[in-house]
């Protein structure tokens, strides 16, 4: 097994994006700098979208502007549209992501066009962002299963992610969305994508629904997989399922990755404090059973 492992935080963005409160433009950039001074190597700052479907990403371009940028870390943000990745790269955008679904019913519902539609969407974002030096990375949702229609066939799911490699994303991030994959189903869907995109250019995006993100990273790792993506303290619930954990918490990969000799470059003590700082801005508990159990002995 590879000894090196690299964490793309999801935090500021997909973690934050359905929090209720307005979160302070100044909190988000302090979160962003620890996060990147922690050792992260991919902090995702935020989303390039109408503020009148996700009002808590509405300061994106002073976010993006005003970051105090650590050398050799990169800052994605999301960008749906072509309307969306120019916004970005005047604000001054070095990646960017795109986000498609395995699903069609999921995006009809989540982005309003089909899965197809979706792909004709992103073709020209990939091409201009190749002109302009721009990196694409690419993500597949409901890759392990739909709140509408189930069950996802891993061959669907490996035609996104060999659409969004060919189109020209360095990577595409396979994102269980609802949490309900099991390491079994993770194993086939990695293994479907990698018989159509190289393995070293796919990543997890594990949620933690049914407690199974851990697992289902461990799968991952096993079949190949080097690149994760998780939200600091657990940030970000499950909108399909009332009161459930969503994105698994960075301080529990770590923690499970050191465990495994594996180097992942980030401070543990470091991020569980950011995670406790966060919390206590937010009011609420962090979801990391590590990050917990680990501030616990400080006291």
């Amino acid at each position: 097994m590879n000894k090196r492992v690299r964490i793309v935080e999801v935090g500021p963005r997909d973690g934050l994006q359905n929090e209720p409160g307005e979160v302070p433009t100044a909190v988000k950039l302090e979160l962003i700098e620890r996060l990147a001074d922690a050792g992260l190597p991919a902090v995702e700052a935020t989303a390039f979208v109408s503020p009148k479907w996700v009002p808590q990403m509405a300061d994106h371009t002073e976010v993006l502007e005003r970051i105090r940028r650590r050398p050799g870390v990169s800052y994605p943000v999301l960008t749906p549209n072509l309307k969306g990745f120019e916004a970005a790269r005047a604000a001054g955008a070095t990646e960017v992501a795109v986000f498609g679904a395995a699903s069609e019913t999921f995006s009809k519902k989540n982005i309003n066009c089909s899965i197809v539609e979706s792909l004709e969407r992103f073709l020209p974002i990939t091409k201009t962002a190749q002109q302009h030096g721009i990196r694409v990375r690419g993500y597949v949702s409901c890759v392990l299963g739909c709140p509408y229609e189930g069950d996802v066939n891993p061959e669907r799911v490996a035609d996104v992610a060999q659409a969004l490699f060919d189109m020209g994303c360095y990577e595409v991030s396979l994102g269980d969305t609802i949490g309900v994959g099991t390491p079994g189903k993770t194993k086939a869907m990695i293994e479907a994508c990698a018989m159509r995109v190289p393995i070293g250019k796919l990543a997890g995006h594990y949620h933690d629904t049914y407690g199974q993100a851990l697992a289902n990273i461990y799968a991952s790792l096993e079949a190949g997989v080097r690149t994760f993506d998780s939200s600091v303290a657990g940030l970000g619930g499950c909108p399909y399922a009332k009161g459930a954990s969503g994105n698994v918490a960075t301080e529990d990969v770590v923690y499970m990755l050191q465990g495994l000799g594996i180097e992942t470059g980030v401070d543990l003590d470091k991020l569980v404090g950011i995670g406790q700082w966060i919390c206590a801005i937010l009011k609420k508990e962090p979801s990391s059973k590590a990050g917990r159990a680990i501030a616990a002995k400080r006291k």
